[in-house]
């Protein structure tokens, strides 16, 4: 199973990043702006709910074929009612896990994005729970300079 470090969301702090509001193209190039007039807090945008709301570090690979990378960090909303196909943080007999939700009318199932690890069939006896639901990740592309 796939641990997770978790930490509280920090919503009281503000670091105003300058922001390209008109966005960054992915097809051909564009002229570049000659400046930025906005700016993006991320505790602002991605921070919905701050009483709710934990970042969690990934450990482990069982999720790399959603794009869930060891060390990428999760944004977790516990009051985001989690759904069919939703990616959560879970607890299984006490140990946290992230793994897309698979609810049908014969129960949950925890699904691994990775071929190398089976599926979690949750029963009645298990100790289970929908901790919270990943809304966003923040992910590292560069190979630079380490965390």
């Amino acid at each position: 199973m796939s641990e997770l470090i978790l930490y509280n969301a920090e919503t009281l702090t503000a670091l105003e990043l300058p922001f390209a509001d008109e966005g960054v193209r992915a097809g051909f190039p564009s002229p570049a702006q000659g400046y930025m007039e906005n700016a993006i807090d991320l505790n602002r945008d991605l921070v919905q709910h701050p009483e709710s709301t934990f970042y969690a570090r990934v450990v482990g690979d069982s999720m790399v074929d959603a794009d869930l990378h060891e060390g990428d960090i999760l944004v977790v909303d516990k009051s985001v009612e989690a759904k069919d196909g939703d990616i959560a943080v879970c607890v299984v007999e006490g140990e946290f896990t992230v793994k897309r939700l698979s609810v049908t009318a014969d129960g949950v199932v925890l699904e691994p994005a990775n071929a190398d690890y089976a599926p979690i069939r949750v029963s009645e006896a298990d100790r289970f729970e929908v901790w919270g639901v990943v809304t966003y990740v923040i992910k590292r592309l560069s190979q630079g300079t380490s965390r």
